[in-house]
């Protein structure tokens, strides 16, 4: 009896290891990857400890209005006179805390939603995906605007944990697509003829196989969080109750004029590069796990 276990637990750490191998031997094929791994760490760190190392109120300088890039102002700085570059880290924990929370629900909530609809069929099907396409018809932005009437979203938590409420319906469509065609494969087949429970064929059988694809759902909604997100505080949709990217942009197109002027431009690159090279990082990561979980792939 233990002699089998500890085969078995053997078993489990060669596939580990040989998985975790074949994983970075995807990663050097195209050194792009490394890099875009490297450049979301970057960011992961940035968000966790960045603001560690500035104080909560930046200090505001009013000779050095818009000051123009220099070695003491990478970025410049802003009509308070604060440091660009320090926005930028300082902001960054609530749009990618959120952008995180709202990844999480929508996943969650969507796969869960699609795998229990997709496996079951019959009557539950028809009222989630009936409960699912209400959800996709209800539009997000005059709904963001009338919570925006009693609802400050100061917490990155309470931002994400809308927009990720706004936007599981196209991930469990999604699941559920994917679910009604593992089914029928003969792995389920005989998962149910032996008898198996319902909760043991889900959670053992069907989400261990579309889970590279929920993985990378949970990436793609990391990068739609953050648009979403800037663009409603870049819009002034909602109120500036916390220092993130959207507030820079908006500040530095319709306070600073940086679309006609020079001089508040600097202030508007910053958070938009941010953004860019963030969303670079995600597609490359995500490029690489589509070869890492695809075997045709990585047999070409």
């Amino acid at each position: 009896m233990s002699s089998a276990i500890l085969e078995t637990g053997g078993t489990a750490a060669a596939m580990r290891r040989n998985f975790w191998r074949g994983v970075w031997r995807v990663m050097r094929r195209k050194p792009s990857r490394l890099i875009g791994a490297v450049i979301v760490l970057g960011f992961a760190f940035m968000g966790v400890f960045g603001p560690m190392f500035h104080p909560e109120l930046l200090p505001r300088d009013p000779d050095r209005i818009y000051a123009p890039m220099s070695a003491e102002h990478w970025f410049g700085t802003d009509g308070q006179g604060r440091d660009v570059l320090a926005q930028v880290v300082t902001g960054s924990r609530y749009v990618l805390l959120s952008a995180l929370v709202t990844a999480v629900i929508t996943v969650v909530l969507g796969t869960a939603i699609g795998l229990f609809s997709g496996f079951k069929r019959g009557r539950w099907d028809t009222v989630l995906m009936r409960l699912t396409d209400m959800k996709l018809t209800i539009p997000g932005l005059p709904l963001l605007l009338v919570l925006s009437t009693v609802w400050s979203f100061g917490s990155a938590v309470e931002m994400g944990l809308v927009l990720g409420l706004l936007g599981w319906g196209g991930v469990a469509r999604a699941v559920r697509a994917q679910t009604l065609s593992l089914r029928e494969r003969g792995f389920i087949e005989a998962a149910r003829g032996l008898g198996l429970p319902t909760t043991h064929i889900v959670g053992r059988e069907l989400l261990p196989s579309m889970a590279p694809y929920i993985a990378m759902n949970m990436l793609i909604a990391v990068t739609g969080a953050v648009y979403a997100q800037v663009g409603l505080f870049f819009l002034g949709v909602l109120p500036y109750e916390a220092d993130n990217w959207g507030v820079m942009l908006n500040l530095s197109v319709f306070g600073g004029g940086a679309l006609t002027t020079t001089a508040a431009l600097p202030y508007m690159l910053a958070p938009l590069l941010a953004i860019l090279l963030f969303t670079l990082g995600i597609v490359l990561v995500v490029d690489a796990m589509d070869e890492i979980f695809n075997p045709r792939l990585r047999e070409e």
